[in-house]
């Protein structure tokens, strides 16, 4: 428990002053984790097989510049960029073409396509919705913290019946329901009292139950994956919570699910 929260304070001691001092140190720091995440990912090695150097520096590139690719393109919205994907795609396959070996095959550059441009929309969407507004950003982080802080609190508490065992079989029904009421209930009050009161009372209330339930099918996602591949965590980089996809899995489904609804509702409302 003690270094549960020494790491705590520490990743808090990080992202506190990145998020307080602009859009530029914003960015790098995401930027940054980026690159762990991607580290982390590579680790996996029941759902691939060692890449050669040179393919996981091509990885890498690729996820920083999907996450940066507002900065480097130039574009103001929630689109990646052709350009950035095409160059990405086309880095990635072109090589199996010339492997003998087997070392790096289709199944690995498919693979690796989709890894990359999973984490670099997600940090990318990280870098712009801080962009238009911070409190936004906090909204979606408040959904994902306070849906698994309760989700876990009132599962060991009260839980009895299992959510979906066969992946997660700490989880319960009940820690569920809890979590996502909570989650709700705190972050839909932010939203209404901080960003802005010029929202339909129902339409928050409904997007921020959906991102809740998002967030732990988020959560649960990579939990699967870690059981595909006989791992506890993705890394030890935070003792005590594992590595940057331990503690941003529930976020980057509400990250994504955030903008699917926004764009959902802008053409509803046009």
């Amino acid at each position: 428990m003690k270094q549960r929260v020494i790491s705590a304070i520490v990743a808090l001691a990080i992202v506190i002053p990145l998020f307080l001092l602009g859009k530029i140190t914003w960015a790098l720091g995401v930027a940054v984790v980026a690159s762990f995440a991607y580290y982390e990912t590579l680790g996996l090695k029941e759902s691939h097989k060692p890449y050669p150097n040179y393919i996981k520096i091509l990885g890498f590139l690729g996820v920083e510049l999907i996450t940066l690719n507002n900065y480097i393109i130039g574009y103001d919205s929630p689109n990646i960029s052709f350009l950035v994907i095409a160059l990405i795609s086309l880095a990635l396959a072109i090589p199996t073409i010339f492997d003998k070996k087997g070392k790096y095959t289709t199944k690995e550059a498919f693979y690796l396509m989709g890894t990359v441009t999973f984490l670099g929309a997600f940090f990318n969407l990280l870098i712009l919705i801080y962009n238009a507004d911070k409190f936004l950003l906090l909204y979606l982080v408040l959904i994902a913290i306070f849906t698994d802080t309760f989700a876990m609190v009132i599962g060991c508490l009260i839980g009895k019946h299992k959510l979906i065992p066969d992946v997660s079989p700490k989880k319960s029904v009940e820690g569920s329901v809890a979590g996502s009421l909570v989650a709700t209930s705190v972050a839909s009050i932010f939203y209404y009292n901080i960003i802005g009161s010029n929202i339909n009372i129902i339409v928050l209330i409904i997007m921020t139950l959906i991102l809740s339930i998002l967030g732990q099918l988020g959560d649960l996602f990579f939990s699967k994956i870690k059981r595909e591949n006989n791992i506890k965590d993705y890394s030890n980089i935070m003792p005590g919570h594992g590595g940057i996809l331990d503690r941003l899995d529930s976020l980057s489904f509400i990250i994504l699910g955030y903008i699917i609804i926004i764009q959902v509702l802008n053409m509803l409302i046009k």
